[in-house]
């Protein structure tokens, strides 16, 4: 995605996740995140808070249902993904323009706390399996892998195409 701006920004968040459903039955997470810099103040020798920077986030699809059932008020997370400037007419009648955040990716930040991950189960049948997962793979454990496929020295020679510019004649690396 060429030209985009994406930014990683590590916060509080403001409020809960606020989930709600689209026209088209699509799901959409609104929160904000607050980013408070720490900064070093020469003359008292301390650091100190720096200004908040507070940034409006939106998350779709799964990833709404998954910050609304994970995320809290006050959490600490890293959000990545990509800044989007839109305006839009106030109800007394100004124009606004407004820099939101469309979240790829979002998680707790670990520095201050633990956490426990489970796989949620997907709606979409499409969804394409992790390479190496087996089909009985317990729900819970998001990297689980058929040990097996892992050893030995050929391990991705099954994942590649028959044509890799890059395998040798023998089919391994």
């Amino acid at each position: 995605m060429a030209g985009e701006t994406v930014i990683t920004i590590v916060g509080n968040l403001t409020a809960d996740p606020e989930l709600r459903t689209t026209r088209d039955g699509g799901a959409v997470a609104n929160f904000s995140i607050a980013a408070t810099p720490r900064v070093y103040d020469r003359q008292s020798q301390q650091w100190v808070d720096g200004d908040v920077l507070f940034l409006r986030c939106t998350a779709w699809r799964d990833l709404a249902e998954h910050c609304a059932n994970s995320l809290a008020k006050g959490m600490r997370v890293i959000a990545q993904g990509r800044l989007q400037q839109r305006s839009y007419q106030a109800q007394d009648g100004s124009q606004r323009t407004v820099i939101e955040l469309q979240v790829d990716e979002i998680g707790p930040s670990l520095r201050y706390a633990t956490a426990q991950v489970t796989r949620a189960d997907s709606q979409r049948s499409t969804r394409p399996r992790p390479t190496g997962q087996r089909e009985d793979a317990p729900a819970t454990d998001p990297w689980a892998a058929d040990r097996a496929t892992l050893s030995g020295a050929g391990r991705f020679a099954a994942d590649r195409p028959a044509t890799d510019p890059w395998s040798d004649a023998d089919g391994e690396f």
